[in-house]
């Protein structure tokens, strides 16, 4: 099975098409970055105000432990303390929170800027790709002996122009009947030659 043509205009269509996906890929996962990195950033914010929160209620927390020894009414004014502590807290959570989705909203869309357009190209070029791999692996297993080139020279008198069969025999259909080997394998030949496919060595009996 053979992956590229025979040097000709076909080899440059399919290796430049290679490359041009390469690229496309590349490009498109600079963009997938650049664009988490900008939705990622977002989350800065939120990252600070919970930072902000948590040290304030440290900070409260440490006041309601001052004002809880306090002979006598320790308990009554640590109250707002600790309230205020559990709700900064809560924020505190909230924020943090909130940070995490937007990384995972970053992430996500870094991932779909990078996989739809790829995916996109991908399902045009890579099925083509296959076809011919899959022509060559098939040509490559039905000729093993000159008389399976009968197969391309047929193929190669129903497809090719007249004037372009002319070159190879005056008369190709006469010439195939009669079993000239010479003229069946020029047909073939030129077949696989417009198919982009590679000269086949056949195992001659």
């Amino acid at each position: 099975m053979s992956w590229y043509a025979r040097p000709s205009w076909q080899l440059v269509r399919q290796v430049s098409a290679d490359a041009f996906v390469v690229v496309w890929a590349v490009v498109w996962w600079l963009v997938a970055r650049f664009v988490d990195q900008v939705v990622s950033a977002l989350a800065g914010p939120a990252r600070e105000a919970a930072a902000t929160a948590t040290q304030l209620q440290e900070s409260f927390r440490g006041a309601a432990q001052t004002a809880g020894q306090v002979p006598g009414v320790g308990g009554d004014l640590r109250s707002p303390f600790d309230a205020a502590a559990e709700q900064l807290g809560g924020l505190a959570g909230t924020a943090r929170g909130q940070a995490v989705l937007i990384e995972q909203l970053g992430d996500l869309t870094g991932v779909l800027v990078f996989v739809l357009p790829v995916a996109i190209l991908v399902a045009l070029w890579l099925p083509r790709r296959l076809r011919f791999a899959a022509r060559s692996r098939a040509a490559r297993r039905f000729v093993d002996s000159p008389a399976d080139l009968d197969l391309f020279a047929l193929r190669a008198m129903a497809t090719m122009p007249l004037d372009q069969l002319a070159k190879i025999s005056d008369d190709p259909v006469a010439a195939w009947r009669a079993g000239d080997r010479q003229v069946i394998a020029s047909l073939a030949e030129t077949a696989l030659r417009r198919e982009g496919l590679p000269p086949l060595r056949v195992t001659r009996s």
